[in-house]
């Protein structure tokens, strides 16, 4: 606003500086048969161009104005493998302990960016190291009672 008010004071002493001092003038006497040129009148202060007043407030902004909105996505998993979702938007709690599945989870973790998908994927892989561990076990527990199972038919 300051910048504006010296542009206007600036037109106003370039406007004065261009008009001469008006002085009362002695009559001249010339000779017959000459003719005096006539005074070249200047224009008056108040015709001077007038400065665009500037306007009270702040200018609008012509950015676009966009909106954010808070999300909270907030997925937790167990060693096992099981996922959740919980969501918050703002302070409210839209969704809690909604199970989503482990590819699920893998697909966005992928999508996200790579050092989500890593993180994840490493999660990921330790659980499917204990779920096989746990099928062998399964699978040799399944083995004993199937033996014992034919001793106690024969």
């Amino acid at each position: 606003m300051s910048d504006t008010l010296t542009e206007v004071q600036a037109v106003e002493e370039t406007a004065v500086e261009e008009t001469p001092a008006a002085a009362p003038e002695a009559p001249k006497v010339e000779a017959p048969g000459t003719e005096a040129p006539k005074p070249v009148e200047a224009p008056k202060p108040a015709e001077a161009p007038k400065a665009e007043k500037p306007k009270a407030g702040r200018p609008k902004s012509t950015a676009k104005k966009t909106r954010t909105v808070e999300l909270t996505l907030t997925v937790t998993g167990t060693a096992e493998g099981e996922w959740q979702a919980d969501l918050v938007h703002g302070t409210q709690r839209v969704v809690s302990g909604l199970v989503i599945p482990a590819i699920a989870v893998a697909k966005a973790a992928k999508e996200l960016h790579e050092d989500i998908a890593e993180g994840i994927e490493s999660v990921l892989e330790a659980a499917r190291d204990q779920h096989r561990t746990r099928m062998e076990e399964l699978e040799a527990e399944l083995a004993r009672v199937k033996a014992q199972l034919a001793e106690l038919s024969e």
